[in-house]
């Protein structure tokens, strides 16, 4: 019955590979043969997804100049109409259109500041107002960066013990203000006590491991369960790092509650708890996040943003760079990250206010003083070697290494995420989350480089061996003639070998999980590790071999001539790199996360091999291909179109399709509108003179008709089933005793955008890629064709895809909508709505039924675990 009311009013929707299906939800499909099904309920408040599509903003006013005496013209579009100028959930919005939109709201405030004092004090505010928002967005998330550094850092120390002194100290804090301790040891103090300690009041010997081991478990698990248990119940939305889903979002895509209050207070929480679980994650990419949320809430004090979705979205470019300015302490790499990276629209002015942006947080980050060494950042190094010209072939192999990691990487967590949806554990994400927990604290107790943080880590395989350096790595036999390696750098080698091992396997399984993770840290310690090894070994290899016709000539005898902590530092950014395929800003973030400007060629160098290395299995990085696996709509600008098909071949209806719906200028009635409607679930019509001339007079989108209709009858008394409706600008001649006529012209766009049915779909593409369109209409000699969606784009490319990687699965989306505060079980759950992907096979539909009970456990996004 509900089904049948939502098909009179307009709302029913057919399938998605039907040509009808040219809706705003339509576009949202991704090339990787999306499909989404919508089961809409009385709870929805919302428009079909077709017939919901975002409507024009334009003033529904009265555009026409008959007399109203003898037609009663109708003139109920002077206010705004609620719902006109919005977007609902999972759409696409209008890039030109909200451009123009702005244009006229700019206009109206210049073309009134001279009137009043009042209307020149809104003028300034107007213009003041995006610096505002990008100030308040760079406080927020400088503060909550700060918030969260120090709060890891604490409860990562608590997995091991407490301070007895000051329970809200971590270790280091501890034993700051101890007179008791030595140089040697200045990491034990009595004021820290171990778990063992406390419980059996012994420090050593095997019960004392056996304690703190255990101790150790139950910590990592704790915060892992509760953290995944947050995260299903309160903000599904709030797992992974969610920057695949901010690329989309900046591209013109709608996700409702991504960006909301619920999502930042859970992500900030669980952030927190997944980072001192010990898995192998970080909080960086996240922080993006977290900074997003902060600009979308703060984009609502400001109507100059809260109404315009595409001015929202230079907030939201310039909060992203705000957000890498806080992860890594790199202000600049912040605003390159976002405009390489992650921006899909970025003018000149968005460039300084990103600037502004990162500036900010940098400033708060840096007056909290989270790590307590007065820097922004916590891998600060300084190097007292120079680097030598025949290093770059270590540093090129680092590159190498780099970009076949990320290739695998990239591959092996792709097939882990969908292998996950075929097994009965993706259905129980807390039973996966305990699962992939308890494993990696296991078997990384045993080890001090995998027990440890992994941010310190990093820190300890990028820093310089000194005289005042306890580590294992720098046991040298001897620290003033020579870099003979001690027994404790042989074994520090064979442990960081296994800690290699580890850490790639983790990080592969962790990386999907329904908790905030981050991939940049796991990336940069797999990238340490390995050019730490590489180091070392170059570092003895220069030693017992320097009469070498390729060390003589740089390196004296007995002398320091290789700086192991340098390949550290260049396999990390080699490795994040081959991930995440970044050049410019990976570089730029990396010198200013070390304070490395000097070796910026070597830098330089590796990341441009792991990209070249890592491009030749793939031209996509991580966020790429989890965009694609999610089934999201985005245009990807990096990627080139090379093949020789036309407009007309990909336009919709085709041949063995049915015509396309047209609508006449000024000879249909209400109810053969309402027909038209009802039978199709196309997102718009195009508007022709006539049956016969089939000439192109604009484009009415379906929305805006629906409630241009609905406001009319529910406004004005005369709007019968046989009203004339028509969209010129005088009504037709009508005889006297016609019900009144309604028109529909202030909704017409009457410039939509155009093409010829032998226009290139090259050009077609990069039309659809930098003007930002839905739709656009296929002409031959004036006459409508047919029409060109996102949603066709995106088709097109995915099927030309499949011929070149015919191994290439396609998924969609099966989206069922409940009340607000109910689950799948009709019980209170999440406060957003649920989204399973499906996998379609050629077979059948596969994958979870819709009465899952596990259903509301699965949350949002199943893979989109960035």
């Amino acid at each position: 019955m509900e089904s049948e009311q939502l098909y009179h009013r307009g709302y029913c929707r057919n399938s998605y590979n039907s040509i009808t299906s040219a809706s705003s939800d339509e576009e949202l499909l991704d090339g990787a043969g999306v499909i989404m099904d919508f089961h809409t309920t009385e709870d929805d408040n919302l428009l079909d997804g077709d017939a919901a599509s975002p409507g024009s903003n334009y003033n529904m006013s009265n555009g026409g100049g008959a007399p109203s005496s003898s037609t009663h013209l109708l003139d109920f579009l002077e206010e705004p109409i609620p719902g006109v100028g919005t977007y609902d959930d999972f759409h696409t919005i209008d890039w030109v259109r909200e451009k123009c939109k702005d244009r006229e709201r700019h206009r109206k405030i210049n073309s009134k500041k001279k009137e009043s004092a009042w209307e020149f004090t809104k003028s300034l505010y107007d213009a003041w107002s995006g610096w505002l928002v990008v100030t308040l967005t760079g406080l927020a998330s400088g503060a909550l960066a700060g918030l969260i550094d120090i709060a890891a850092d604490w409860m990562n120390d608590l997995k091991e013990g407490v301070c007895l002194s000051a329970l809200w100290f971590n270790h280091e804090q501890c034993c700051w203000t101890s007179n008791e301790t030595t140089f040697a040891e200045r990491d034990k103090c009595p004021q820290w006590k171990s778990w063992a300690e406390l419980i059996l009041g012994q420090a050593e010997g095997p019960g004392s491991y056996i304690m703190n081991y255990f101790m150790y478990i139950y910590w990592a698990l704790s915060f892992a369960f509760l953290a995944v248990c947050l995260v299903k119940v309160f903000a599904p939305y709030a797992c992974g790092s969610g920057i695949p889903e901010i690329k989309t979002i900046l591209s013109g895509f709608i996700i409702r509650g991504y960006l909301g209050k619920w999502t930042l207070m859970i992500k900030t929480i669980t952030l927190v708890l997944a980072v001192a679980s010990g898995l192998s994650l970080g909080k960086e990419g996240p922080l993006v996040h977290v900074a997003c949320c902060c600009g979308n809430i703060f984009s609502y004090l400001f109507p100059k943003y809260s109404k315009n979705e595409a001015k929202k979205r230079e907030v939201l470019s310039a909060a992203s760079a705000a957000g890498v300015s806080v992860a890594f302490g790199a202000p600049i790499g912040g605003v390159l990250f976002s405009l390489e990276e992650v921006s899909y629209y970025f003018p000149l002015k968005t460039l300084w206010r990103s600037f502004f942006a990162a500036l900010v947080a940098a400033f708060v980050l840096r007056s909290i003083n989270p790590f307590g060494n007065s820097r922004l950042v916590l891998f600060y190094v300084e190097y007292h070697t120079p680097w030598y010209l025949f290093e770059l072939i270590p540093f090129i192999l680092l590159g190498v290494f780099g970009g076949l990691w990320g290739a695998f990487f990239i591959r092996a967590n792709i097939a882990w995420c969908r292998r996950q949806r075929s097994l009965s554990s993706g259905k129980y994400p807390v039973l996966e989350v305990i699962l992939v927990a308890a494993i990696t604290a296991v078997v990384a107790f045993p080890n001090p480089y995998t027990r440890q943080n992994t941010s310190e880590l990093i820190k300890e395989l990028f820093t310089d061996c000194g005289p005042l350096e306890t580590s294992q790595l720098c046991q040298y036999r001897s620290q003033m003639t020579g870099s003979d390696a001690g027994p404790g750098v042989y074994s520090a080698m064979w442990q960081l070998c296994l800690a290699l091992i580890f850490k790639i396997i983790m990080t592969i399984f962790t990386f999907g999980l329904k908790v905030p993770s981050g991939l940049f840290i796991p990336s940069m310690a797999i990238g340490a590790i390995a050019g730490r090894i590489v180091g070392i070994a170059m570092e003895q290899l220069a030693y017992y071999h320097h009469d070498w016709f390729f060390f003589k000539e740089w390196c004296e005898v007995g002398a320091d001539c290789i700086t192991p902590g340098l390949y550290a530092m260049v396999g990390a950014a080699a490795c994040l790199g081959g991930v995440t395929r970044m050049t410019v800003s990976l570089v730029v973030i990396v010198f200013e996360l070390t304070g490395g400007l000097e070796y910026i060629v070597p830098l330089m160098a590796a990341v441009m091999t792991s990209k070249w290395v890592g491009d030749a299995f793939g031209r996509e990085g991580i966020y790429e291909a989890h965009i694609r696996l999610n089934g999201y709509p985005f245009l990807d600008a990096k990627e080139e179109f090379t093949h020789t098909t036309l407009a007309r071949e990909v336009m919709r209806p085709r041949r063995s399709d049915p015509p396309l719906a047209v609508l006449t200028q000024d000879d249909m009635t209400v109810e053969e509108l309402q027909a038209t409607i009802n039978e199709t679930s196309y997102n718009g019509f195009p508007v022709i003179v006539s049956k016969e001339s089939q000439r192109l007079v604009g484009f009415a989108l379906r929305r805006d008709i629906t409630i241009a209709i609905e406001n009319a009858r529910r406004k004005q008394e005369g709007i019968l089933p046989n009203s004339r409706v028509y969209f010129t600008q005088h009504a037709p001649t009508l005889p006297a005793d016609s019900p009144r006529p309604l028109k529909l012209r202030s909704i017409l766009d009457m410039s939509p955008f155009t093409v010829t049915d032998h226009t290139p779909m090259e050009i077609v593409v990069d039309i659809f890629r930098k003007l930002g369109l839905r739709q656009c209409l296929v002409t031959h000699n004036g006459i409508v064709l047919g029409i060109i969606t996102k949603k066709n784009i995106l088709e097109h490319l995915e099927e030309l895809k499949r011929h070149t990687e015919p191994l290439a699965a396609s998924w969609y989306y099966h989206k069922k909508r409940y009340p607000s505060s109910h689950g799948s079980n009709g019980k209170p759950g999440s406060r957003v709505h649920h989204v399973q992907l499906i996998r379609s096979f050629q077979d059948g539909w596969g994958g979870r039924g819709d009465d899952s009970e596990d259903e509301e456990e699965v949350g949002l996004l199943d893979s989109s675990s960035l």
